[in-house]
């Protein structure tokens, strides 16, 4: 089994005020040379799955008494699980911390069938938030592992999603982690052999992991549609796009965000000048505007929009005030919530739990 390197899943991070620069102290660091301006990717921010997952633990805490526990993090973003802790969320590392015959609620990143087992010895009623389309690669990975092949799955040695998919089927499951460990990687039966992928990795690095195991191991199979998610592989187009115009782009997520941590370095490979990942507005460093007059902006897939706001409120008060959104897809993906909370919901008389939820396009928080 992959070595886990365990993130604590819940720490309040205050915003502290910090005493910044002036704008006019800042152009007389580094005039800036044209027009400043901002190109904001689209899409950006919440997809189906993060949306789907956030509301499933919003309807248990209006429908179950509270507490409501969380395994791990419901998405890997530091100010939608302090708002759900504020109203009554518990978030925990394991199942074993949930007193026995509670509700705990499965995060979007999807869980080992370990896991499950866990949850049902300690007679816990569980709501499974996996995402739809990590729960089609753990499909993927019984089938495929039921027919004898042996599985190459392509993440992040200890990313949750990893550790869920790798559980499927623990005994014909290699990680690889990236295209140097796709040079090295040893194989019981090169002709009995599939890759499968975790869902936020880079398009661009993960084809080149493929590309070297397949250079290795020509029957390598692959899977039969894209593991990596549409949100992922739109978010990553967006910014393409913007980057070689770009001087810097700031990306709003969280460092334990695999897609976000990955469009900041898509960014760089795609030529902007600077790129940083922040949570929060206050986290920006107005070094970063000396002499910069185009700023990129975008958000990973578990960024609620009104963090980019702040992001683009900052900005604005140091000339950046032209605003253009780069559009390259429309996103209308809606997924139903999980089986288990739209029976509670139909049984209390709500509604709400068809397809759909807050988000229209998933560019509204």
């Amino acid at each position: 089994m992959p070595t886990s390197t365990t993130v604590p899943v819940s720490v309040p991070m205050p915003q502290i005020p910090r005493q910044r620069r002036s704008p006019e102290e800042v152009a007389a660091a580094a005039p800036v040379e044209g027009a400043k301006r901002v190109l904001l990717a689209a899409p950006r921010g919440y997809c189906a799955g993060v949306d789907r997952a956030v509301i499933a633990v919003e309807k248990a805490l209006e429908h179950y008494e509270a507490p409501v526990y969380v395994r791990k993090e419901i998405v890997h973003n530091r100010h939608v699980v302090s708002e759900l802790e504020a109203r009554g969320a518990v978030f925990v590392e394991e199942t074993d911390e949930v007193p026995e015959g509670e509700l705990v609620v499965f995060s979007a990143h999807g869980v080992s069938p370990a896991v499950v087992q866990s949850a049902e010895d300690r007679n816990l009623q569980t709501i499974d938030a996996t995402c739809p389309l990590v729960t089609k690669v753990h499909r993927e990975a019984v089938r495929f592992a039921r027919q004898g092949n042996e599985i190459l799955l392509i993440g992040h040695t200890g990313h949750e999603e990893v550790e869920g998919t790798y559980g499927e089927a623990p005994e014909a499951t290699t990680v690889v982690n990236n295209p140097a460990e796709a040079r090295t990687v040893e194989v019981k039966d090169p002709d009995k052999l599939i890759w499968l992928s975790q869902t936020t990795l880079s398009v661009d690095e993960t084809m080149e992991t493929v590309q070297i195991l397949r250079e290795r191991f020509p029957n390598l199979q692959d899977p039969p549609s894209d593991d990596i998610c549409y949100a992922t592989s739109n978010r990553q187009a967006a910014i393409k796009e913007i980057a070689p115009q770009a001087d810097l782009v700031i990306v709003v997520g969280s460092s334990n965000s695999s897609n976000s941590v990955r469009l900041v370095e898509v960014a760089l490979e795609y030529g902007a000048k600077a790129g940083h990942r922040v949570d929060f507005a206050n986290e920006v460093d107005e070094a970063w505007f000396e002499g910069v007059a185009t700023v990129g902006v975008t958000s990973g897939a578990s960024v609620p929009d009104v963090l980019v706001q702040d992001v683009l409120k900052l900005l604005a008060d140091y000339g950046y005030v032209d605003q253009e959104e780069i559009v390259t897809a429309e996103e209308d993906i809606l997924f139903s919530l999980p089986k288990e909370l739209r029976a509670k919901l139909k049984e209390s008389g709500d509604s709400s739990g068809g397809p759909g939820g807050r988000v229209k396009n998933n560019q509204e928080s």
